[in-house]
């Protein structure tokens, strides 16, 4: 097997420079680096990973903590996040959680040694930030955020839950049902402080008959499907919390041949990749440019290790997709 003390041998150089040429080539003469590195690839040298960290003292790796793959948004953020950190030569160990909040701790986060974390599943006052803070390493929050000084990249909630509900008021509908997760994630909170706002602007009555905040994952949504359309007053319109939650109502009225938005219209946020397919056609908010955050998120924490910045704090600003479910 080769080794870096035959590099140096066939380079003429120490394996000190060897190991410089691998890990800081910017501080080695360009003449020894173009040495190395034709006598790296003339013996086929695969560096070990792991003795490179040692040196280096990187791991080249990096822990993605993201939200369960039933919701397209982290389908496509993993994917961006992945692609990037490849990109940049990194591993990523990811982890789809459901806020299990001691499984990531135990198994994901404390016990694996990583230059960085870009974290999905966060509560607003969740514990394990201060925990985390403890690894002093780069952390940075997508999609959701803590509510103490952190670094983060989201949308703009608030006004994405107000565009959305202003959406279904102007277009005339009495009955508008608000689903939504659970109001101690940020991404939620916000949203609903939008729907609110939209609300008493409009002076649109508040019905708590017509709210439901609740857990998003599949099950629990098709329940309160089963409530909303089993009611005598006919609910004309949903404000979904997320792309996911509506996309699995466009489902579940499809399968009844409920016509969409003829007979109940279904507005998201988010503007998933699916969201714009022909057959789909959701209406949704999301953000005003094509923009990932996933991408953005994993640029922003790239940016943190390599000490570019110490500070992110993004919300970007999101305006209304009108299709063909409104």
């Amino acid at each position: 097997m080769v080794s870096s003390k035959d590099v140096a041998k066939l380079a003429n150089v120490s394996q000190t420079t060897v190991s410089r040429v691998l890990n800081s080539p910017e501080l080695v003469r360009p003449k020894t680096v173009e040495k190395v590195m034709k006598a790296i690839k003339e013996l086929n040298y695969h560096p070990d990973p792991v003795a490179r960290s040692l040196v280096s003292k990187q791991t080249k790796t990096i822990a993605l903590i993201s939200g369960p793959l039933y919701n397209p948004f982290f389908v496509d953020t993993t994917s961006a996040i992945v692609d990037y950190a490849n990109e940049k030569d990194y591993q990523v160990i990811v982890h789809f959680s459901n806020d299990d909040k001691e499984d990531i701790t135990n198994r994901y986060i404390f016990k694996n040694k990583v230059d960085g974390i870009i974290m999905s599943s966060i509560l607003m006052d969740d514990p394990i930030y201060e925990q985390m803070k403890c690894l002093d390493i780069p952390i940075i929050f997508f999609n959701r955020r803590h509510s103490k000084e952190c670094n983060f990249v989201e949308i703009d909630n608030e006004m994405a839950g107000f565009l959305l509900t202003e959406h279904l008021i102007q277009k005339g509908h009495k009955e508008i049902v608000w689903i939504s997760g659970q109001l101690d994630k940020s991404t939620f909170h916000d949203r609903y402080k939008g729907y609110e706002r939209a609300l008493k602007t409009y002076n649109y009555p508040m019905k708590k008959e017509n709210m439901f905040i609740i857990d998003t994952d599949p099950n629990t949504i098709k329940s309160v499907f089963k409530k909303i359309i089993s009611r005598e007053k006919k609910i004309t319109a949903i404000a979904a919390s997320t792309d996911a939650i509506a996309l699995l109502l466009l489902d579940l009225y499809g399968k009844l041949n409920v016509k969409v938005p003829e007979e109940v219209a279904i507005i998201g946020i988010d503007n998933v990749d699916l969201s714009s397919l022909g057959y789909v056609q959701l209406s949704t908010v999301g953000p005003s440019e094509s923009y990932n955050l996933g991408r953005v998120a994993i640029e922003k924490l790239f940016d943190l290790i390599e000490k570019k910045t110490d500070k992110v704090q993004i919300t970007a600003p999101v305006q209304l997709y009108e299709r063909k479910t409104t």
